[in-house]
C-alpha cells in the first residue's frame, strides 16, 4: 500500500467513532441492561452538570427510553380524573425535542399498585417501526407504527386480569414479537405475534394462571436458542420460535417482577414476594428440573422489582431497600454487600468497568464492576426516577418523574 493512502487510512481510523449500540428494547439490545460499546460513558453528573439536554415529557409513566439512532421513543398516560391517555412519544436524539405524540388509547384507568404506573411498558423497535402494549379494561391492546408515528397495525391478543395492573414489554425475536401475558386468569399465556402484519403465530398457556410481570430472556445455551422468564409460581424455558416448554422449575415463590440474566453458564434470577429468593440455574435441563437444575440459592437481601446484571464475569444485585450485592456465578460466593439508597426501583445496567445503580431519588450510584465493593461516583439528579435508565453511544438517558436527561456530552 502507498504510504500516503496508508497515512489516509491510519487516520480515518483513529477519528472514527467507536462502535454504538442502539438502545432498542427493555434493558437493551441483549434484554440484560449491558452494552457492548466501548464508548466511555458518564461516570459523574448532577442535575445542572453533564447533562447534554433535559426534556419535559406530559404525563406520568415507569417505562424505559428506547433509542435507535437519532429516535428516542418512550410511553407515558395523561391522567384527567378517574381517565387517561396512553401515549407514544418520539424525541430528537440531539436535542430532546419531542418530534411526535400519538395517542395509543384513552379511556378509564384499571386498579394498579402503587408502586405502579398506568404507562410501565417499554416499547420495542427494529429501526423502521415501533411496538407499544397498554392495557384498555379489560384487553391488552398491541399496536405497531413506523418512525413517522403513522399507525400500521392494532391487534388485542385477549384480556388481562391483575389487582396490580399492566406491566408487559414486548420483545423482537427474528420476524415474531413476543409479549408475557402472565395474569390471574385462564387467559395466562405467552404469545408471538407476525411484528409485520400482527398476526398471531403461537400462543403458549402458562401454569399457575398468576401475574407476573417479567420480559423474557433470549439466550443461546445448552446447544439452543432458550427463552427464559420467571412468574407464575415458576422458572421455564421455551423454544422462542414455537413456544415449546423446553424445561420448569416449580416456585420458589408466587410474585415475580425482575427479569432474569446469564453469564458463565448460569442462568441467574431474583423475587419476590412472599418469599425472598435468588436462584442460579443450570439451563441444560430437560422437563421438570426442580430438584437438579438449581445450582445454588439465596434468601438474603433479594430484589423484588429491580433487575441485576452481570458485568465481568460477576452477577450484580440491588434489592428494593437499597442494598447492593456482588455474586460469583458458579458457587454463589457473595463477594460483598452494602447500602446504597432507600429504595431502588430501577434495573441495573452495565457499561465497561462500571455498573450503575439508580434509586427512586435520583441518584445513581456508580461502582466499579469488581469483587471488591468501589464506590466511584454518586450523582443527584433531584428528581424520583423509577425507569430504567437506558445506554446508548456514550450516553445515558434517564427519565425522570417530569423529565427526559441526557447524561453526557451533546451530540
Amino acid at each position: 500500500m502507498p504510504r500516503r493512502i496508508l497515512l489516509i487510512s491510519l487516520a480515518l481510523m483513529a477519528t472514527s467513532p467507536v462502535f454504538a449500540d442502539n438502545w432498542p428494547a427493555w434493558r437493551g439490545l441483549r434484554n440484560d441492561g449491558t452494552t457492548a460499546e466501548k464508548n466511555s460513558f458518564p461516570l459523574r453528573w448532577s442535575a445542572s452538570e453533564n447533562i447534554a439536554w433535559k426534556t419535559e415529557i406530559p404525563g406520568v409513566g415507569h417505562s424505559s427510553p428506547v433509542v435507535w439512532g437519532d429516535y428516542l421513543f418512550l410511553t407515558t398516560c395523561i391522567i384527567d380524573g378517574a381517565r387517561g391517555e396512553r401515549a407514544l412519544i418520539c424525541t430528537n436524539r440531539a436535542d430532546g425535542a419531542i418530534r411526535w405524540q400519538r395517542t395509543v388509547l384513552a379511556g378509564p384507568l384499571e386498579k394498579k399498585h402503587k408502586l405502579n404506573s398506568y404507562a410501565s411498558s417499554t416499547p420495542t423497535t427494529d429501526g423502521k417501526r415501533v411496538w407499544v402494549t397498554f392495557f384498555d379494561p379489560p384487553h391488552i391492546r398491541v399496536v405497531c407504527y413506523d418512525f413517522d408515528g403513522k399507525e400500521i397495525w392494532r391487534k388485542t391478543p385477549g384480556t388481562f386480569t391483575s389487582v396490580h395492573g399492566f406491566c408487559s414489554s414486548p420483545i423482537l425475536f427474528e420476524n415474531l414479537l413476543i409479549v408475557n401475558c402472565d395474569q390471574d386468569s385462564s387467559a395466562a399465556c405467552l404469545l408471538a405475534l407476525d411484528k409485520e402484519t400482527g398476526e398471531e403465530r403461537w400462543r403458549t398457556e402458562r401454569p399457575n394462571h398468576t401475574r407476573s410481570y417479567c420480559v423474557p430472556l433470549i439466550v443461546d445455551v445448552a446447544g439452543k436458542k432458550q427463552m427464559v422468564l420467571s412468574g407464575s409460581k415458576c422458572v421455564a424455558s421455551y423454544d422462542p420460535r414455537t413456544g415449546e416448554q423446553n424445561w420448569i422449575i416449580q416456585g420458589p415463590t408466587e410474585q415475580y417482577v425482575a427479569s432474569m440474566i446469564y453469564n458463565s453458564g448460569v442462568l441467574f434470577m431474583t423475587a419476590g414476594f412472599p418469599e425472598h429468593h435468588v436462584l442460579a440455574i443450570d439451563p441444560a435441563g430437560r422437563g421438570d428440573v426442580t430438584a437438579t437444575s438449581i445450582l445454588w440459592r439465596s434468601t438474603k437481601a433479594t430484589s423484588y422489582v429491580p433487575s441485576p446484571v452481570a458485568q465481568h464475569g460477576l452477577f450484580f444485585l440491588i434489592s428494593d431497600d437499597g442494598i447492593a450485592s456482588c455474586f460469583e456465578p458458579k458457587t454463589g460466593q457473595r463477594h460483598w454487600m452494602e447500602r446504597l439508597g432507600k429504595h431502588h426501583s430501577a434495573s441495573l445496567v452495565a457499561a465497561n468497568d462500571y455498573v450503575y445503580f439508580l434509586d427512586d431519588d435520583g441518584t445513581t450510584f456508580v461502582l466499579k464492576a469488581d469483587d471488591k465493593f468501589e464506590v466511584v461516583a454518586k450523582n443527584m439528579l433531584k428528581e424520583g426516577c423509577y425507569a430504567s435508565p437506558a445506554l446508548s453511544d456514550g450516553q445515558i438517558f434517564i427519565r425522570g418523574a417530569k423529565h427526559l436527561y441526557c447524561v453526557g456530552r451533546k451530540n
